[in-house]
């Protein structure tokens, strides 16, 4: 939503202003005086730099995730392992690259101030968010798992700054309330209703199945609220496409393929010359993981398989082989599988086994990033299970993609299916440069991270 976005550009720029008055405070602790504008000058642009590297790593270790509190185990983690990263960078470059200053006290004055500052700010932005800025205030047309989904996400993060007022649910008078959200049932409260809570948003669950409902709401447009379909209030909040309660128009709405023309084309050429690059940079890394997989176990160096690509064409996948060959029978990777060997287990956390991969690329059967590719008698089985699983196929798959950057572990079973497809049927909607760039700083820090599966 435009308010979440709003939120995180007052984010970055939070902490931009906090990178730059810890150095501004470093400098006056150091010489006990406002520093003379050569001294700023001198140390503003090599810091700058410094400081624009510092907000990608942000971004990239996902600290700019609205779901993420201040108070979270989870933040202090992610924070802690990129301020590591950053101030090694720092290091590196002020005492590697010539005729730059060598700041050692100013450097280290200047992290201990903004690791005080920063925590500081990020608890001031989280408690501001949680208790004192206006919250959005949501009410809920009807009634479902998806909506019920949506009211404990907001009790769980109120720093998000939602709130669910109420649910008006026409008929329904046994029930009076979900997870100490209040139920109505009489659509002629609905007006009052929006009027006394302030209601900010109205998230339609289904489309207005009555006159009298249609009527209320079409009254309720002077009172300058957004109406907003419970399928697109979802997305936005999870970054996912709730299967269950779309239909074969949301596809023939949303999908507009004809204006991705122009993106598709620059994303191939973007494809064949980072392939390029990349074969160059790594053919003598080929040749040591190639050894590698030898030595440490009988078979073959490169694993291939028949997967579908885009519109179901099948082609064969590559990639270093990471498992044994005795015993596998070639069933779908399960975790913490004992068939892959103790390098195989470490090319997968790095991504390494992924590049070959780099060769389907350039043949035109893949792309860098887009939905993975699955075996046919996989998909056979998930098609029959599963509503428009087949629409995954709508674009070239990826070695990487949305799915794989969401933070989560999905296991072969159907329930994990179902949210891969979800994450899958986000980027082919919402694919553009700025998703891609998104997915790929994520990706960097996956494999930087070792967490791949």
């Amino acid at each position: 939503m435009t308010s979440n976005k709003l939120k995180k550009i007052f984010l970055i720029a939070g902490d931009i202003f906090i990178l730059y008055l810890s150095l501004y405070l470093a400098l006056v602790i150091r010489y006990q005086a406002n520093p003379s504008s050569e001294m700023w000058q001198q140390h503003l642009a090599p810091f700058s730099l410094i400081f624009t590297i510092w907000i990608i790593i942000f971004y990239i270790s996902d600290l700019y995730n609205l779901n993420i509190a201040v108070s979270n185990l989870n933040f202090f983690k992610k924070t802690g392992k990129s301020l590591s990263i950053g101030v090694i960078i720092t290091i590196l470059f002020f005492y590697l690259v010539p005729d730059t200053i060598a700041p050692k006290t100013n450097l280290l004055i200047f992290i201990i101030l903004f690791l005080g500052l920063f925590f500081a700010w990020r608890q001031i932005f989280n408690w501001a968010l949680s208790s004192y800025l206006p919250q959005n205030k949501i009410a809920i047309i009807g009634q479902n798992q998806l909506s019920r989904e949506i009211i404990n996400i907001f009790n769980v993060r109120p720093h998000l700054g939602m709130k669910i007022a109420f649910i008006l649910q026409p008929g329904e008078k046994d029930q009076k309330e979900i997870n100490s959200v209040p139920i109505f049932s009489d659509i002629k409260d609905l007006k009052r209703l929006i009027k006394k809570k302030n209601i900010n948003n109205i998230i339609l669950a289904s489309a207005p199945n009555s006159t009298e409902l249609r009527e209320t709401l079409f009254e309720c447009l002077p009172l300058k609220i957004n109406f907003l379909k419970l399928s697109d209030f979802y997305e936005n909040i999870s970054g996912r496409v709730p299967i269950d309660i779309i239909s074969k128009m949301w596809f023939l709405e949303n999908l507009n393929e004809s204006n991705k023309r122009f993106f598709d084309i620059n994303k191939r050429t973007f494809d064949i010359i980072l392939s390029l690059l990349i074969l160059i940079i790594t053919f003598p890394l080929w040749i040591i993981i190639s050894i590698i997989i030898k030595l440490e176990s009988k078979g073959p160096i490169f694993f291939k398989q028949i997967r579908c690509g885009q519109k179901g064409e099948r082609f064969k996948i590559i990639k270093f082989r990471t498992m044994k060959e005795d015993g596998n029978d070639y069933s779908p990777t399960a975790k913490k599988d004992k068939r892959i060997t103790k390098f195989g287990n470490f090319l997968r956390k790095s991504r390494l086994d992924e590049i070959p991969q780099i060769i389907n690329i350039l043949s035109g059967d893949m792309s860098f990033i887009g939905p993975r590719p699955e075996r046919p008698e996989l998909i056979e089985k998930l098609e029959a299970n599963i509503p428009f699983y087949k629409e995954r196929m709508l674009v070239k798959p990826g070695i990487t993609g949305w799915d794989q950057v969401c933070g989560e572990y999905h296991s072969p079973s159907v329930e994990d299916t179902i949210k891969k497809l979800q994450y899958d049927l986000f980027y082919i909607k919402n694919r553009s440069l700025l998703l891609e760039l998104s997915i790929m700083l994520k990706t960097i820090n996956t494999i930087f991270s070792r967490s791949g599966q």
